[in-house]
């Protein structure tokens, strides 16, 4: 594929981004399944219902632009995921366990804030701006869901995981 303009790479990186939102949904349930915590069961279960809606978000935006929303591998995703499994993979306690899980998917959440962020950004500057309060929404839901994560971490998790120590 040849990058002409902001507008392929944008319509690439929608699919690169379309491609990670997938990979949570089929990853997430094996993640909660691991979990102890009822806190952060409830919150990656909410956030794998987000997740769905940002996949179907994302089918808008490919749609608005005449594009068919096709997932083009997002590697960078893949690898995040691929090194969160590792860390379960690990002996650990369930508090110790639900700190690594925050953890990964906290570097997943980062990395939707910055695909989201950027996106959003282009679609601005296309003049795109259906799109752009789209993706501004989910980037939104992105950062709050991080934020929940850093809070049950903060209160619960982490707490838990020193005194196993």
């Amino acid at each position: 594929m040849k990058l002409e303009s902001l507008h392929d790479l944008y319509v690439l990186e929608l699919k690169d981004l379309y491609s990670a939102e997938q990979q949570i949904v089929k990853t997430l349930p094996k993640i909660i399944d691991k979990t102890s915590s009822p806190e952060l069961r409830r919150a990656l279960e909410a956030h794998l219902d987000q997740s769905r809606v940002h996949a179907a978000r994302l089918e808008q935006v490919f749609e608005m632009h005449g594009e068919t929303p096709r997932p083009v591998k997002c590697r960078g995703m893949q690898g995040l995921l691929d090194e969160g499994g590792e860390l379960f993979g690990y002996e650990a306690s369930s508090a110790v366990r639900d700190a690594a899980i925050i953890s990964a998917c906290q570097r997943v959440e980062h990395y939707e804030i910055a695909a989201y962020g950027t996106l959003r950004t282009y679609a601005r500057q296309l003049g795109h701006d259906r799109a752009a309060a789209i993706l501004q929404e989910t980037l939104e839901e992105e950062a709050a869901a991080d934020a929940k994560l850093t809070s049950i971490a903060n209160r619960r998790v982490n707490i838990e995981a020193v005194r196993t120590a």
